[in-house]
């Protein structure tokens, strides 16, 4: 039987013993059983009605719960088995517990005993050092200290944390004296083999300091710096005395022979004292670097005493070599040295602008253009502006030479334009870009890679201020200043000699050369607009970062973008112009006593005509810049179609034939604008769809005025309604207007102008002003369909 404690651990068991579907499975399929006891879904009523299926099997319950007991009494024995077995698990648990701790103990008895043998060992190769170390600094063998020394401070690291034993205390004292002592003594015997100087010197390189060279390196890093210090400046002493202020050789105009007598000591140098001085030292370039520092003072001063004497070519000169050498220095050198050496005090941009631009030894540049892709030949030179950094205060001398050969530059391009006149017409000239602009470009860009070379700092503001200043100048001067100017005499020409005027005569204001020369111009001022952006744009990749937001060309852009307007203008003003009296003489024509439609009129003639000779003459010389084109061609046509319906409105009384010849008229002139831009030219292009558009619109209203015009008034109701639909404008003046063209009284004007107002459709509400009337512009099927109505029509009159 189990005992209250097996019992109380078998409940418990049941209790909890709840598996899920998939743990039922799978013990099914590890032990697999038939005995419905087994069953996950074990039901007691049906297990007992398959053991009594019938009433007579009753007589068997006896045998059966026999069975039934001895089997529960087989369980209950392999459950106390089972939970047996689970107690005695704690007690081998507890003996292995204990197990294990006897064998940690044994493992940190064996930790510290290796800990006490390894200490007392580096114990005592801490005293045998330090003795050694003392008798070896006291006879110099700086060469067995050197690895001694090295080995002692490692193993004294290990005894940081007993400082508070008197005796390991002591050796470290007896260490740090003997450090002290190996610094003095060091710095003694360098003292002794380079003396200072106008003493005689009485050593030189030796193997005793190259050791004591290894031997500081373990020391503090002052003794080194001490080392490299007094030694620079004993080997730069000569240097001082050869090249003071008030020597001849200390100006500008031999700055050659400052870099001349460093690379001669810096060949001396490897050659006598290479090897005496550890390679990672670096003091090849140590030397050169102080160098390089001595001399930006020593100029810094010179020039400051002298800077009167400064001119531009001698500045320029001692700036290239001194850049010369820099570039020379990063070749030699990796400038290593330079993050713990006193640097310029206003470090540059470390990328060297002449590494993207072909730049000769005399400071010169290939002519390019800006946006040539630039290569990048090079890394960046940490040297630059060690030494060129002192020429920086002295650039205004550079600036104001360059702002005055700019001046006379833009007076000789003056000049030389009135000498040799505008571009001739009819050739490869005519229309080019004026190779002035060019030449100012080229050499903007040769002062900014020059500038840029000395400084990308606030000279570079200053610079380009100046190019700011010559480019509104250029633009003015140049440009502005060389556009044909308006005639006064413009209304020479009579209705009557326009009627008259035979082919080939001349009505236009500007001649064919001023033509010419107002092209030039207009794409002369493309150029400069599109250059002076990438002018802008390269002026913000060379200055330093925090400057680049005070760079700012936009005013200059703007105004070459008003020579590009002006210009235009002019073109379509001097066209307009030359139209002017045709579309007069239309208005003054008697269209009441027209009678019959024939051909188009002269005054159509005429308008074709000027365009003919003047269109092929600007579209030729704009080849270059098409857009200009097409956009003179819409500020035309713009000006063009409004005056021509203001011109209409003026014809008054017009009769059914002079409305259908001036129909005929306006069609005429509406074919000739849609061919505007290829007009004359053996290259037949489409017109852009935005200028077709314009055309189709405005000629479309002439024509639906006219239309209109030819329409009976009476009835008055039918004829307003039908204004308004094809006219689609509220406004009651150009209602009057058109009822003046048909010739009406002003008796009749005034109830055709109520009726008007009554018929307007009422505007939206919300809305301010007038009467407000949709018109679409017809598709080009309908438009069509118009002209082949009105050609049939044109026909059936003649």
């Amino acid at each position: 039987m189990m005992d209250e404690e097996e019992l109380e651990y078998a409940e418990d068991l049941e209790a909890i013993l709840h598996l899920t579907p998939e743990v039922q499975l799978a013990i099914e399929q590890v032990f697999p059983s038939q005995d419905p006891l087994d069953r996950a879904d074990f039901n007691a009523v049906e297990y007992i009605n398959t053991l009594f299926p019938t009433e007579q099997s009753l007589a068997n319950i006896d045998d059966v719960v026999n069975k039934i007991r001895l089997k529960i009494r087989c369980l209950d024995d392999n459950i106390r088995t089972v939970v047996r077995g689970q107690t005695n698990v704690g007690q081998d648990g507890r003996q292995v517990k204990e197990i294990t701790r006897d064998i940690k103990q044994l493992d940190h008895a064996k930790r510290h005993l290796t800990t006490s043998i390894t200490t007392l060992n580096h114990l005592h190769m801490l005293a045998g050092g330090v003795d050694s170390l003392e008798a070896m600094t006291r006879k110099r063998q700086y060469g067995e200290v050197a690895n001694l020394l090295q080995g002692v401070v490692n193993v004294l690291e290990h005894f940081h944390k007993y400082m508070g034993i008197p005796q390991i205390r002591q050796l470290s004292e007896r260490v740090k004296v003997a450090q002290s002592e190996l610094g003095t003594q060091i710095l003694a015997d360098f003292e002794e083999a380079f003396p200072a100087q106008g003493s005689k010197r009485a050593g030189g390189p030796s193997n005793v300091l190259r050791d004591a060279c290894l031997v500081a390196n373990v020391l503090d890093p002052r003794i080194k710096q001490e080392i490299i210090k007094k030694f620079i400046r004993q080997h730069l002493s000569e240097y001082m005395v050869l090249f003071q202020e008030n020597q001849d050789v200390a100006w500008l105009d031999k700055i050659d022979r400052r870099y001349a007598w460093i690379k001669r000591q810096l060949v001396d140098y490897e050659e006598k004292y290479g090897r005496m001085f550890p390679e990672e030292w670096c003091m090849t370039e140590r030397i050169a670097v102080e160098f390089c520092h001595i001399t930006r003072t020593e100029l810094a001063k010179v020039m400051r005493t002298r800077a009167k004497e400064i001119e531009v070519k001698l500045l320029l000169f001692a700036i290239q070599r001194t850049t010369n050498f820099e570039g020379l220095l990063a070749k030699r050198f990796s400038g290593c040295t330079l993050t713990d050496v006193k640097k310029p005090e206003t470090p540059l941009e470390s990328t060297n602008p002449f590494l993207e631009d072909d730049v000769g030894e005399d400071g010169s540049e290939m002519e390019e253009d800006l946006d040539r892709p630039k290569k990048h030949k090079a890394p960046d030179n940490p040297f630059h502006g060690i030494i060129s950094k002192c020429f920086e205060p002295h650039l205004y001398v550079y600036i104001e030479s360059q702002d005055k050969n700019l001046g006379e530059m833009i007076d000789r391009f003056v000049s030389d334009f009135r000498a040799q006149g505008p571009p001739k017409a009819g050739t490869e000239d005519g229309g080019a870009v004026l190779p002035s602009c060019a030449d100012l470009f080229v050499y903007y860009k040769k002062c900014m890679v020059q500038c840029s070379q000395l400084s990308t700092g606030e000279p570079m503001i200053a610079f380009t201020t100046i190019f700011q200043k010559y480019l509104r100048e250029y633009a003015w001067k140049i440009l502005s200043g060389n556009l044909p100017k308006t005639s006064s005499n413009s209304g020479g020409l009579t209705i009557k000699s326009l009627l008259q005027e035979k082919e080939g005569s001349e009505a236009a204001k500007f001649t064919v050369e001023e033509l010419c020369l107002i092209c030039s111009i207009l794409s002369t001022a493309e150029y400069c607009l599109a250059t002076t952006q990438q002018l802008e744009d390269k002026l913000k990749e060379k200055v330093d970062k925090t400057l680049v937001e005070r760079i700012n060309l936009t005013g200059e852009m703007d105004t070459f973008s008003n020579v590009i307007s002006n210009s235009i203008q002019l073109l379509v003003q001097d066209l307009d112009a030359a139209c002017d009296p045709a579309l007069t003489a239309m208005s003054k024509m008697p269209w009441q006593s027209v009678e019959h439609v024939g051909d188009q009129s002269p005054y159509v003639t005429s308008v074709i005509m000027h365009i003919k000779q003047i269109v092929p003459i600007i579209r030729d010389n704009l080849a270059s810049t098409r857009k200009y084109f097409t956009q003179f061609c819409i500020k035309f046509t713009n000006s063009f179609i409004p005056k021509f319906i203001n011109h209409l409105f003026r014809c008054k009384t017009i009769s059914m034939v002079g409305a259908e010849q001036l129909l005929l008229d306006t069609h005429s002139l509406k074919t000739v604008l849609l061919d505007l831009p290829s007009i004359g030219s053996q290259v037949v292009r489409k017109a852009p769809a935005s200028y077709t558009k314009i055309v189709v619109k405005g000629m479309t209203r002439a024509e639906m005025i006219l239309k209109v015009v030819m329409a009976p008034h009476e009835p008055s109701v039918v004829f307003v309604d039908n204004y308004i639909k094809l006219l689609a404008d509220g406004n009651p003046e150009t209602f009057q207007k058109t009822l003046d063209m048909k010739g009406l009284k002003r008796s009749e004007q005034s109830s055709m102008l109520e009726l008007f107002r009554q018929r307007l459709p009422t505007p939206p509400s919300g809305t301010d002003g007038g009467p407000s009337l949709s018109f679409s512009t017809p598709t080009p099927e309908q438009e069509n369909s118009r002209i082949r109505k009105l050609e049939k029509l044109i026909k059936k009159r003649l």
